[in-house]
């Protein structure tokens, strides 16, 4: 992949102008998402995942994995219908206990956001006003203006895939259940240890863990373990890679080198193209920025 151009090309791109024309009706592909004023979200009772169901099949990429363009086109129908309750909460986190910030990242940056938060819930038993996921960029080694990184836009302003950044979603988790989150994200972001989303490809989506002392952290043990199993490798980051479609390789990224970047607000608690979370999912993107979870970036709050 060459990360300037084809990710501008990419079906992902066309597919999120597609996404912000159904959602408001608007006459031209490109519109802004809204910042907040969704209501509060209740919380709601448990149901198992189930994604909604399409008009018709999406289309498929060589290898048989549905494309984004192709999925959103065949599956309007299923927009704004069935999701994924965010379901009851598991134990409580110890009160006190020492936090690790960290970011995971696996193709697309919607999914994993909704992966790390089930594990908030299941794990941690945080409710939707105790979620730290939050989505955003890493792994370059370049800034924009005022150290900025922004999703593509039509202003070309900081643009992450030209600096050689790759989507991620950061989380705070407590250091003895660091083993737990592994166990729980790794088959669940890696299908037999390549990413759950082939068709979304480019260094934008390569497969990534950010540790603070990157591999030499003592976490990465538990996430060693975890892949492992599955034939994977983590090996040291240098910053700015390709892909890392289908080799079961998760580059390892020091926090204190490789930063996290906040992405924009339309970029939280938002739908997959493939799987729709609900409504009371979406819910929390307003609610976050109420809470202040979140915030605008300076990056442009539209995207292709």
């Amino acid at each position: 992949h060459t990360q300037q151009t084809k990710s501008m090309s990419s079906s992902r791109v066309w597919g999120c102008a597609l996404v912000s024309v159904l959602l408001f009706g608007c006459t031209y592909a490109f519109t802004s998402m809204p910042l907040a004023g969704s209501p509060k979200p209740a919380l709601p009772a448990a149901a198992p995942r189930a994604p909604a169901a399409a008009a018709t099949a999406p289309s498929m990429q060589g290898d048989g994995a549905p494309d984004r363009r192709g999925a959103l086109m065949t599956g309007v129908a299923a927009l704004v219908g069935g999701g994924l309750s965010l379901g009851k909460p598991g134990p409580v986190e110890a009160a006190g206990e020492e936090m690790v910030e960290l970011y995971v990242g696996a193709g697309c940056f919607w999914h994993v956001q909704h992966e790390v938060i089930e594990a908030e819930r299941k794990i941690l038993g945080r409710k939707p006003s105790e979620y730290t996921a939050v989505v955003g960029y890493a792994g370059g080694t370049k800034t924009g203006k005022d150290g900025k990184v922004c999703y593509h836009n039509l202003l070309m302003d900081s643009d992450y895939g030209r600096m050689g950044h790759t989507e991620v979603v950061v989380v705070k988790v407590p250091k003895s259940k660091v083993p737990a989150f592994a166990d729980l994200l790794i088959p669940r972001l890696y299908v037999k240890g390549i990413r759950a989303d082939p068709q979304d490809r480019g260094g934008e989506y390569r497969s990534a863990l950010g540790l603070p002392g990157g591999v030499s952290s003592p976490l990465l043990e538990a996430f060693k373990t975890a892949g492992d199993v599955r034939g994977m490798k983590l090996v040291t980051a240098k910053g700015n890679e390709g892909d890392t479609l289908k080799d079961k390789t998760v580059l390892v990224y020091d926090t204190q080198e490789f930063p996290f970047y906040p992405g924009e607000v339309y970029h939280q608690y938002h739908d997959d193209m493939v799987e729709k979370y609900g409504k009371e999912y979406g819910a929390l993107r307003g609610a976050g920025v109420e809470r202040g979870a979140f915030k605008t970036t300076g990056c442009p709050e539209i995207g292709f």
